[in-house]
């Protein structure tokens, strides 16, 4: 019984040595290219983590304003992206509507910039 299961693991091992593994070679390739095209930043990293999702969405409307919305409006430069960051860690209303953006008082400063930087990034 022993040697049955000897020989039945040298003739997997010997077949499998005989494969062409060119299909794993592919998907590696694949796979570190989809890693370029896909990379993430951090602030979208963060805003995934966050409520953010719950009133803003990339591309329509929702409770607050889109992300491409806001990318139009607000220019990518060091004004806007310090602005946007207060607004993100204070709060605020009126800009967009009268309902009230909810401060979001515990993020650090740092990330309300990445986040700011990432959403005016997104302008077309």
């Amino acid at each position: 019984m022993k040697l049955k299961y000897l020989l039945f693991g040298l003739a997997l091992v010997s077949l499998t040595s005989f494969s062409n593994d060119n299909a794993y070679k592919n998907y590696t390739k694949i796979t570190k290219k989809s890693n370029v095209i896909y990379q993430t930043s951090e602030g979208e990293k963060l805003i995934a983590k966050s409520d953010c999702i719950g009133c803003h969405k990339l591309d329509k409307k929702l409770i607050g304003p889109s992300y491409l919305d806001i990318a139009k409006k607000y220019p990518l430069n060091d004004k806007n992206v310090a602005y946007l960051s207060g607004k993100i860690i204070k709060g605020g209303s009126g800009v967009w509507g009268s309902i009230p953006m909810s401060a979001h008082s515990s993020l650090k400063k740092n990330d309300a910039t990445s986040m700011a930087k990432y959403i005016l990034s997104l302008k077309k």
